[in-house]
């Protein structure tokens, strides 16, 4: 049961969504970065958008995504993200392990994260985004 399992708090582990100039125009990403200095394990990442547009309730699909492994200090693109959505809260739950210990988190992008004064540069990434810790 989960109540059994001993969750320890996540440090190290960031969210960002940033966005890309390409041949074809902007395109924007979901990227998990792993900051520790030993790899992440059967890294699981769950994504979903929630909210009202227009006095509406909207949802989108629930999406999954594993990662046997994250190196120590790396970056991977987890989904490609269309900023239809950013109007929406977005959700992204996000559990792994480190050796034999398992670590959960929750990181929600509220729809209005995405207000150009919220764009930022990501050195870990050398992309423009936004940053969730």
């Amino acid at each position: 049961m989960k109540k059994d399992i001993d969750f320890h708090p996540v440090t190290g582990v960031k969210l960002a969504i940033a966005k890309e100039e390409t041949a074809t125009g902007t395109e924007w990403a979901v990227y998990i970065i792993n900051l520790n200095l030993i790899e992440l394990k059967n890294v699981m990442i769950t994504s979903k958008g929630y909210g009202e547009i227009n006095g509406e309730v909207k949802k989108t699909s629930t999406l999954r995504h594993m990662l046997n492994e994250l190196g120590e200090q790396a970056v991977a693109k987890v989904e490609p993200i269309d900023p239809s959505v950013f109007i929406l809260n977005n959700e992204f739950w996000v559990s792994y392990y480190i050796l034999d210990q398992i670590f959960d988190k929750k990181f929600i992008f509220t729809s209005g994260s995405f207000d150009s004064g919220f764009i930022k540069m990501i050195p870990e990434i050398g992309l423009e985004g936004v940053l969730h810790a």
